[in-house]
């Protein structure tokens, strides 16, 4: 596996630099649009032009693109017809053969670029620098960007250039903020009720809670075919990472296992006492039948039949209705106390923000036409509509809209899971909500109001860091260093901590396993991390 990862970061290594040496492709060859020769754009132009984009596919839309309401109603407000090339598989890896031939378009949406992609492209000339586009030709992105200066700055590359554009998603502030933590614990109220059970106030009372739920028949069917828990281990925002702040200081852990103190102070979690002592008690709920065995390997396809099926007692996810249903059985999972009998919930790192939605690229001869079309995402009622999707779409109609006060209206979802009516008629992309939309221009999601309303009671007042690590766009060379150590150090991380939690054994090989985050760079990625940490607080 290790080498096949080589193979393939030497090859698109090996793709950017051939681009470079031979340079833009001519004219007769290039799959960009031609040069419309317009200046002073204005919408809708009066006679139709066409862009040429690339864009992953979303499985559960339409195969192309221009038979979604969304791009449907952009065309007839702007008279410009997309041309789509839609990679339904393996979309990096065939995004970046056609950058390697040349076969540029003009541009690609939801990109999935990388940092070290951005840089990469930019300093090969395969994209663009936009922030002289953005001061000319995207008030609306501008107008963003002066209300939040922040997504500017982690907009902005170490070179001073801006070479794609954001999706942006606000809910609440600060640590009070729906993004404060990605995957969030349910459990089955109804099979506690029957159980005479309260809610477990520490780990101890937790186990003693898996262990009803595996013994005692909740749900009454006289099988023993409960899974007291269950998660998705390779899926971090599915895993059982808020429970590590049930031990040791309770500093817990979460998926890039960084946490910043109230001093500033960037940490490590995953090599710490309270990490091994989580671990330990997961082994042991484990090897008591406890821990769903399947939560190492299973698919969301898998772990959402078995939660539609109710078998579940405790499970971690997003939001509970894409997984169990509509059912009022299970209730949010009240962080309990560590042992020194304070309760901490960890915060999530760098949710809520993506600088990579949006790159033009070198062969666009239409700069001003293509920013000020993408301008339009950046309009809040567009905004909120690439996000969740939109309205008078006959079948998945996701909002009422009132053309008089310039305002949406989140339509009941009537029990269906939000994801997967969400999906069929949002587009992602470059977007920007910010907390100040909700009330003016849209209504807030029922079902994201009803999870922050649970977030305000049980979970903000317990986050104790004040501080959490932003997404900082860090120089080519940190990028690079970081995806290095990171390629292995990352994948040993959570392979060492299955192995520990199925098979035990982390007293014998701790010494070890901090060995070998010390062989891997993990000193230098804490140094990486903490000046680059500092650099931002600066501005």
């Amino acid at each position: 596996m290790k080498t096949k990862k080589l193979m393939m970061i030497g090859i698109s290594a090996a793709m950017l630099l051939a681009l470079g040496a031979c340079g833009k492709k001519d004219d007769s060859s290039a799959a960009a649009s031609k040069d419309y020769e317009l200046t002073d754009v204005a919408f809708p132009l009066k006679e139709k032009v066409e862009l040429k984009m690339l864009v992953s596919e979303n499985s559960t839309a339409p195969k192309d693109p221009n038979d979604m309401l969304v791009f449907k109603r952009l065309e007839e407000q702007s008279n410009v017809h997309i041309n789509w090339t839609n990679y339904a598989n393996d979309f990096a890896e065939k995004r970046n053969l056609d950058i390697a031939s040349g076969d540029l378009p003009d541009a690609i949406f939801n990109a999935g670029a990388s940092e070290q992609d951005l840089l990469n492209w930019g300093a090969n000339g395969v994209i663009v620098p936009l922030e002289e586009a953005i001061d000319k030709y995207m008030p609306n992105l501008q107008k963003v960007f002066e209300t939040a200066p922040e997504y500017k700055q982690m907009l902005t590359a170490p070179d001073g250039h801006i070479y794609s554009l954001p999706w942006i998603e606000e809910l609440g502030e600060g640590k009070e903020s729906i993004h404060t933590v990605n995957s969030l614990g349910w459990i089955n109220q109804a099979w506690l009720t029957k159980l005479g059970l309260e809610h477990p106030k520490n780990a101890e009372e937790l186990y003693n809670v898996l262990k009803a739920f595996k013994e005692q028949d909740p749900n009454g069917n006289g099988e023993a075919d409960e899974i007291p828990m269950s998660f998705v281990s390779n899926d971090d925002g599915n895993d059982l990472k808020m429970l590590f702040a049930a031990f040791g200081d309770g500093t817990g852990d979460n998926g890039n296992h960084l946490v910043v103190d109230d001093n500033g102070k960037v940490q490590f979690t995953a090599n710490t006492e309270n990490y091994k002592k989580a671990v330990k008690f997961f082994n042991k709920a484990y090897e008591e039948g406890l821990i769903d065995t399947e939560s190492f390997e299973q698919d969301w396809a898998r772990y959402v039949a078995k939660g539609n099926d109710q078998k579940y007692g405790l499970y971690f996810t997003w939001d509970p209705h894409n997984v169990t249903g509509d059912t009022d059985d299970y209730v949010m999972y009240q962080p309990v106390a560590n042992e020194t009998g304070k309760v901490n919930v960890t915060r999530t790192n760098n949710f809520g923000f993506s600088r990579d939605r949006f790159v033009i690229t070198s062969a666009n001869k239409n700069l001003e036409l293509t920013a000020k079309w993408i301008d339009q995402m950046y309009d809040p009622i567009q905004s909120v509509q690439n996000n969740w999707g939109t309205y008078g779409d006959k079948g998945q109609n996701i909002f009422s809209y009132d053309k008089s006060s310039n305002k949406l209206t989140h339509e009941p979802l009537d029990g269906a899971a939000p994801v997967e009516v969400r999906q069929k008629t949002a587009v992602g992309g470059p977007l920007a909500i910010l907390d100040t939309y909700y009330g003016e221009y849209t209504t807030m999601p029922d079902d994201a109001k009803w999870r922050l309303d649970l977030m305000s009671e049980f979970i903000f007042p317990n986050v104790q860091n004040e501080n959490n690590y932003p997404n900082i766009f860090l120089s080519a060379e940190d990028t690079k260093r970081l995806a290095d150590i990171d390629a292995d150090m990352q994948d040993y991380i959570l392979r060492k901590r299955d192995e520990w939690i199925t098979k035990g054994n982390i007293d014998q090989e701790w010494d070890d396993y901090l060995e070998q985050l010390k062989a891997f760079g993990l000193d230098e990625w804490l140094e990486i991390k903490q000046r680059n940490y500092d650099d931002y607080l600066k501005g």
